[in-house]
């Protein structure tokens, strides 16, 4: 059955509902039909070492995956305790996307798509695509699967409360078979405009006004969607960027005057660091692209054992194991490791450009140690050309940015959904927190 078939049944079960149960019919049902696409590609076959495997069947499509990507392949409805408070109907998705590293190759890619309570409004609820943050590599860490931390769930649960339906995608490899690059802006720009593009063509009740909004890793991605959607998904109508904890892959000439920079990851090097599981992951994800690098080069003996554990392993248990072995910077970390890293870095963390069409809103927070590179990115970006409102909160991390950015990222949205001009600031002074 095609997808426009399928958008017609799901519209006439909807206008069947009473008043007030918009989408109280079996939604999910509707979509899990078998459908009829251009040939593809067919999903990879499952590989331990990249952590594939442990998640229900509905995460590996067997079929050939659709040459057109955002193409919804199926749906289900996600158990309560992977969803949302404010959500009235919420969905696990699988729909094809594009390879983001080698860019051509149809993929499977699994997320989730949260609906507010009661009828859309005249128009449709306009969406939020969700870029999450680290999660692990495993398909056992994606979201729609593994579930979200408190800090997502408030977050989240805030933008369906003010009326956004949010389309999160897991990201290519998080869930569904083939490794996971993680970090990967192109990738996780494709799978999250792909997201888009799905539920647009097979949902009622939604409208093409599109905000991007992501945290960390997400929060580069979604700068980079921004980017890349001209080229790639020039049909979504991108109305603006909300931007947290980005992760900044600045050029040499920038960071050479970034004079916070250098002082902003002071800490003993014997000290136990949780935080080494990003290390962990960023070796895996940069031998993907030079199977030839080893691991041994970068970490030390007593370090490799938990590499492996990062093989299977969402980011707070592997916290929690390098912890309990006793991890620090000095006895986990060869000399040298970054540098070894860093064509791996380049080729992952690059924007397509800095130059965005639509006003980009920056959450940073004065206490994350990336506080001096997400300043450094408002100003390039805004040198570069866009229209920039970065905040800058006391006593806010990497972290605590996220919810208390809404009381300033709000209205910034509801400026750009207005097609009210949005005054750039692209060097922030340091705000004191309403919350």
């Amino acid at each position: 059955m095609k997808a426009e078939n399928i958008r017609a049944r799901i519209t006439r079960a909807s206008a069947r509902v009473k008043p007030g149960r918009w989408f109280a019919a079996p939604l999910a049902a509707l979509l899990v039909s078998s459908l009829v696409f251009a040939a593809g590609a067919r999903a990879p076959a499952p590989d331990p070492l990249q952590g594939d495997g442990r998640v229900s069947a509905f995460y590996t499509w067997e079929n050939e995956i659709p040459a057109q990507p955002g193409e919804l392949l199926r749906s289900e409805q996600l158990p309560p305790t992977l969803g949302l408070a404010n959500a009235g109907q919420q969905l696990r998705l699988l729909y094809s996307s594009t390879d983001g590293v080698g860019g051509k190759t149809p993929i499977a890619v699994s997320g989730a798509l949260f609906l507010p309570k009661g009828q859309p409004p005249q128009g449709g609820w306009p969406i939020v695509a969700w870029g999450h943050g680290t999660f692990g590599m495993a398909d056992i860490c994606a979201p729609s699967w593994f579930g979200r931390s408190y800090r997502d769930v408030r977050y989240l649960n805030a933008w369906l409360q003010q009326g956004f339906a949010v389309v999160a995608t897991d990201y290519q490899g998080l869930g569904t078979p083939g490794p996971n690059p993680q970090l990967n802006n192109r990738s996780n720009s494709y799978t999250m405009l792909d997201s888009v593009r799905a539920v647009l063509h097979s949902v009622p009740g939604l409208a093409n006004q599109v905000v991007l909004v992501g945290q960390s890793q997400g929060g580069s991605a979604v700068f980079a969607a921004a980017g890349y959607a001209s080229t790639y998904a020039p049909e979504l109508n991108i109305r603006g960027t909300v931007a947290t904890g980005v992760i900044y892959n600045a050029p040499k000439q920038t960071l050479a005057t970034l004079t916070p920079f250098k002082t902003a990851y002071k800490r003993d090097p014997n000290r136990i660091d949780a935080t080494l599981a990003y290390q962990f992951y960023s070796v895996l994800s940069a031998q993907q692209i030079d199977p030839a690098l080893k691991a041994s080069d970068i970490l030390t003996d007593s370090a490799l054992p938990i590499l492996e554990q990062s093989r299977i392993s969402c980011l707070a248990s592997l916290e929690d194991d390098a912890a309990l072995a006793g991890l620090s910077t000095a006895n986990t970390v060869k000399p040298g490791a970054n540098a070894r890293l860093q064509a791996w870095w380049d080729d992952y963390l690059k924007f397509p450009t800095l130059k965005i069409k639509s006003p980009v809103f920056i959450g940073i927070g004065a206490d994350d140690g990336l506080a001096p590179l997400e300043l450094a990115l408002a100003k390039d970006a805004c040198a570069a050309g866009t229209t920039v409102e970065a905040h800058l909160y006391a006593g806010r991390e990497h972290n605590g940015t996220v919810n208390t950015s809404l009381e300033d990222s709000l209205p910034f949205v509801r400026k750009v959904l207005a097609g009210q001009p949005v005054t750039p600031v692209c060097s922030p002074v340091e705000q004191q927190p309403q919350s």
